[in-house]
This record gives structure tokens, sequence and C-alpha cells, in this order.
């Protein structure tokens, strides 16, 4: 169990969302970076999905109520235990009373706070992710507030952590391989055409070949982009149609918008690419009035990358649990 000391409005319980449902008009919700929520379970040797809390408004604190385990990743945010520094991506163990603390992120926006055993509130449509826009979900369809408690889940065998806890590197430098660097201080973004590609002529390729700027006018539904304007060759008027996370839709402004985890259900708005899966938690990690550039890929090129960041979140949780199980056998 724990208790929120210290908190901020966005900030919430989520797991990997909630998908089945966009037919009737329920968003996904979930993780903005499901990497760092899916690394951070693999360390604690929880379900990749184990819900946690996700992290946009600093400072946070809280304090724990029993002994546990958690693991901070996402964001580096100084995150510090009764005082003392806490290292993002390292798995420590904790006695009850202890406090945990976020700062301001130096790099990144939002920190995933992990625990063992997951953040145990009531399942919705078979998930514990929070839907602010439907207030349903995590706790009671809300962000968290100062004075909640929040319940933690069962830990059937629990890992035994070294007593300076136990860390991966960094996924942003240990998948440098497969992640473009910046190019001229923008974020790499890659993406697919999608099914209206056609329709923008000669102005799609100023789509891949310019910086985009993230406005203010972004959240967790989607990031508005500021640009030089793309539009059809011709006003084009279509019916909603379904659309997904990553779907890069160009409203009649010219200025494409990109859905994000609380993506809307259906839109009219012709699409001109699709962000692939393995890029979406970078842009969970963007800042507001930070610069982007897509790059184009194909689909066998995603699936590689895709491939790629699969097999090393599943080398994270079997190493945490052959170099626990190696610690008990010399205890």
């Amino acid at each position: 169990m724990i208790d929120i000391i210290h908190t901020g409005p966005f900030n919430t319980v989520q797991d990997l969302g909630r998908p089945g449902f966009r037919n009737i008009g329920v968003t996904t919700s979930g993780a903005m970076d499901p990497l760092a929520l899916k690394i951070g379970n693999s360390m604690l040797g929880n379900e990749t999905g184990a819900a946690a809390i996700e992290i946009q408004i600093y400072p946070f604190k809280l304090r724990f109520s029993k002994a546990t385990a958690f693991v901070v990743t996402g964001a580096d945010c100084g995150a510090s235990l009764d005082g003392r520094t806490v290292q993002p991506w390292c798995a420590l163990s904790v006695e009850a009373g202890q406090v945990l603390e976020l700062g301001q992120p130096r790099v990144g926006t939002r920190a995933y706070i992990c625990i063992a055993g997951g953040i145990d509130v009531a399942p919705v449509m078979g998930s514990r992710s929070t839907s602010l826009r439907g207030a349903f979900g995590g706790r009671e369809g809300r962000h968290l507030i100062t004075g909640d408690t929040l319940q933690t889940g069962e830990v059937s065998s629990p890992l035994d952590l070294p007593a300076t806890g136990l860390s991966v590197v960094d996924p942003a430098y240990a998948l440098a391989d497969f992640y473009p660097a910046h190019e001229d201080g923008a974020l790499v973004i890659r993406a697919i055409p999608a099914g209206e590609y056609g329709l923008f002529g000669t102005d799609a390729e100023r789509f891949w070949s310019q910086a985009w700027k993230i406005s203010t006018q972004s959240d967790r539904t989607g990031y508005r982009l500021t640009g030089e304007p793309i539009k059809p060759t011709t006003p084009v008027e279509m019916r909603s149609h379904g659309v997904v996370s990553g779907v890069v839709q160009v409203p009649p402004s010219g200025e494409p918008i990109i859905q994000m985890a609380d993506a809307n259900t259906a839109g009219g708005y012709p699409k001109i690419a699709g962000v692939i899966e393995a890029d979406l938690w970078r842009l969970g990690q963007a800042r507001i009035g930070s610069r982007l550039r897509f790059v184009r890929v194909t689909h066998a090129e995603a699936a590689g990358i895709e491939r790629a960041v699969a097999g090393f979140i599943d080398d994270v949780g079997r190493t945490s649990r052959m170099v626990c199980r190696a610690l008990q056998t010399m205890n």
C-alpha cells in the first residue's frame, strides 16, 4: 500500500490500456511511454502490463506503507528516497514508512513508478488505466490527489534484490542502434504513409522534409504540430472513420495532429502517415515546444525494430530473475 503525499493534475494510474472497445467509443488510454512501463515491470518480476503511476506534473511524493520493491523509469527526475538519491532504471527494496520524491525532469517528461505486484485498482474493461475523458478506470476515473491511498497487488515470488539495487541501461542508450539520433536538434520519428497520403501531392514531400514543433495545444489525446502547412491537392470531405494511436491526421489548417494514448476513436481528417509502434514511447517523452522530423520506413523495417525492442524487454526480465536467483543461492 502507498500513500500519496504530494501530487498534481494529470498524474494517473496507467497500464498498457484497454484495446478492443474502440468500436463502442472507448479510448485505449494506457501509458504514454509503454516501453518505460514494460521495462519497469520486467525488472520487478511483474507482468509487463501491470499498472503503475504515470507522472507528468512535478514534484511528486509518496510514502510506502509496507515493505516492497519499486523502480522509477522514464524521465530522469532526480528521484530520492528519504532524501538519498535514487538512480533511474534501478529497482530497489524499501521498508514501510520510507518516502519517495520526484523532482523536475532533467531528461524527458513522464516518469513511471512501478511497484512489485503492480497498482491494484479495480479493472474496467480489462484494464486499470485511467481514462480522464471518460472518468473511469484508475483511481475513480480521475487524476491522483494528495491523501489518496493505493493498494498494491500480491507478489507470489518476490525478487531478492541486491541491497544496492538492480539497474538496467536506459533504453535510449541500450537500443541506440535501433533509434536514429536527433537531426539538427529535432527528434527523429519513423512513420509509414497512411491511407490518404496520395491526396497530398507534392505537399506530401514537405511532411518528411521539414521539422515540426509540438505546440502547447497537445496532451494525452494528441500532439498538434506547427510548421509550414500541408494540404491535399483538392479539398476533401471524408466520413468519420476509425483511428488509433500513432495516426497522423491533417485538419483543414494543414498542421498535422498525432493521435496519442487517449486517441480519439474516430475522425474525419485525412491520414497522411502512421507513427510506428516502436517510436511511440519517444513521442511520449517529447517536451512541448520541442521539434521533430518524420522519416519514412517500410512495414518490414518497423517489424524488425519492434522485434529488437521486444527482445530487449525479455532480456531485462530474464536477467533480473537470474541475478536475483544467484543472490538467493549465495545467501
